[in-house]
């Protein structure tokens, strides 16, 4: 029986203290663990400074990591999609995503921003956003490095095996 064709899940993120990235690695190795069964899904973590139109062209699925930064999305992450709206609009359609917010508050309002941006692309979000909390409210506490708890990263791991379980079994 011939392999079905292989799938690519493109995982964008940016991370100034560092807990963003640590939820993003976790997503990776959950994805990892799944991708291994199966092999069918190629996973792509990249920055979002390094991340260009051509990738998101070529994803077949999404997953948009970003801490909150005074209530919104970085700038960064806002940058990467500035730079890739406009070349993918029209042409990434119904395509599944996720996203995965590092916030010291709420972080609804930048969960809402990758809402907002992944409806005019038209994509299908196939969980709800993960917000993960560090409380970090004092200027001290929000520039330090952060460390995000192992029943936190659980969840980005389990969201990472839904996304490449999903895009293998031709569910999204």
């Amino acid at each position: 029986m011939p392999r079905p064709e292989s799938k690519q899940l493109l995982v964008v993120y940016h991370s100034a203290t560092g807990g963003t990235e640590q939820m993003a690695q976790a997503l990776l190795f959950g994805a990892s663990a799944a991708e291994t069964e199966n092999g069918t899904v190629h996973v792509a973590l990249k920055s979002a400074t390094n991340t260009r139109p051509q990738d998101v062209l070529l994803a077949d699925a999404y997953v948009f990591a970003t801490p909150e930064n005074l209530g919104a999305i970085a700038g960064l992450m806002k940058d990467f999609f500035d730079r890739c709206y406009y070349p993918a609009l029209g042409k990434i359609a119904a395509r599944p995503y996720a996203s995965m917010i590092c916030a010291g508050s709420d972080g609804q309002n930048a969960a809402r921003q990758i809402e907002r941006i992944a409806t005019g692309w038209r994509l299908r979000a196939i969980a709800e956003p993960l917000i993960i909390h560090t409380h970090a409210q004092t200027p001290e506490a929000i520039a330090q490095q952060k460390v995000i708890g192992e029943a936190d990263l659980m969840q980005c791991k389990k969201l990472g095996q839904l996304m490449v379980s999903g895009l293998d079994l031709g569910i999204f």
